[in-house]
């Protein structure tokens, strides 16, 4: 398997930590946050943008890509990164989240997850070691074991069977992706809902089957902010500081401080491309819909201070005349500016972590990032 991770500074305020990912794909510092590509895309932009803003890893989703246009036709184009043209990092989920909000069309026992698909109606089978093959033949850098996302809220009964049943399931994920040569790295996923002797409990039994890194999911589901950071907190306690943490669909830019301070080194998460469609951006002052009236004659930058293609070239007014016009542009501008922000508040984050001022860099910015109400 060719994967190391190697931390390099550890806060001495909090456990915010800079590190490095050594993936086949190259390097990959870490606190760092991954962009969605869902389908095979981040929706609105191309891999030579992406790279332009710096990205070195993305995401692909096992669930849509096995749907469509299948694995199989993945592997033989030269897997994921061949297909897609992208000659960096790769994670791919497991799709057991995806699967989680079909509940009216898939059962879950023991075997693994039967499920619906929501293109066609058509009956399929995720088994531990089918999600084995299906992520060997996308042919991610990292892999993900197949899990059981509780929903919230559920009761202690229900966590408690679905994290056992996770941890069976991981063991399983463990076994096929030896016997199909173990190349990739592959996380394990930490599940028990916000009860704090289930997530300990699972954690360390995850532990003990020596995964390269772990995964914290279940999270960004309903629960809490407070729920979440307290989980959180207690997984910096039980985790191997050696190895990588990743916190799984969040979040936002407050998320992401606050869950660095606890000792995260991966994010990801829809939010920035999302917003970018519905016409909202990210600035250092907070949330701004620039597809509203206000700014119709607004003939300033998206943000002063960011040197994205978008606020170096256009003003919000012309990129909310394109919104409000549905001209493809507006929704790519925008795109490109979120994801620059976010690109932009990592590499600060772990500038800061490795000058020895993370503490004070988060005070400063939260005190400039109004808005904090919307998230």
């Amino acid at each position: 398997m060719s994967f190391r991770f190697s931390l390099n500074i550890q806060d001495s305020e909090s456990s915010a930590r800079t590190g490095i990912l050594d993936l086949p794909h190259g390097k990959v510092e870490t606190p760092v946050f991954m962009p969605v590509g869902t389908l095979g895309t981040v929706k609105a932009m191309s891999p030579k943008e992406l790279k332009d803003i710096g990205f070195d890893i993305i995401l692909g989703n096992t669930y849509h890509l096995y749907l469509r246009p299948g694995d199989e036709l993945i592997r033989n184009a030269g897997n994921l990164h061949g297909f897609v043209n992208w000659d960096r990092n790769i994670l791919t989920d497991s799709g057991g989240f995806q699967v989680m909000s079909l509940q009216q069309f898939r059962k879950i026992s023991e075997e693994g997850i039967q499920f619906q698909s929501h293109i066609d109606g058509s009956y399929h089978l995720f088994s531990p070691e089918c999600v084995m093959e299906i992520e060997h033949n996308l042919g991610a850098d990292v892999i993900m074991v197949l899990d059981e996302c509780a929903p919230h809220p559920c009761t202690y009964e229900y966590a408690k069977e679905s994290a056992e049943l996770s941890l069976r399931w991981a063991e399983r994920c463990l076994i096929k992706h030896e016997q199909l040569g173990g190349e990739q790295a592959l996380f394990g996923i930490v599940q028990g809902s916000v009860y704090d002797d289930l997530r300990n409990e699972n954690a360390r039994e995850l532990v003990q089957l020596d995964f390269p890194g772990y995964a914290i999911g279940g999270l960004a589901v309903g629960e809490t902010k407070e729920d979440m950071l307290r989980i959180v907190n207690l997984m910096d306690s039980v985790l191997p500081k050696e190895k990588p943490r990743y916190l799984m669909g969040i979040g936002t830019p407050i998320d992401l401080l606050e869950n660095v301070a606890r000792g995260v080194d991966m994010f990801d998460c829809v939010m920035p491309t999302r917003h970018a469609r519905n016409g909202q951006v990210f600035t250092r002052d907070g949330r701004l819909t620039v597809r509203n009236g206000e700014y119709k004659e607004d003939l300033r930058s998206l943000q002063y201070d960011c040197e994205c293609y978008a606020c170096r070239n256009f003003s919000r007014a012309y990129i909310r005349h394109l919104i409000n016009v549905n001209e493809i542009l507006g929704v790519r501008l925008t795109t490109i500016h979120n994801l620059t922000f976010y690109y932009t508040l990592m590499k600060e984050i772990r500038e800061a972590i490795n000058d020895g001022n993370f503490i004070e860099y988060k005070r400063r910015f939260l005190e400039r990032y109004q808005g904090s109400e919307n998230d």
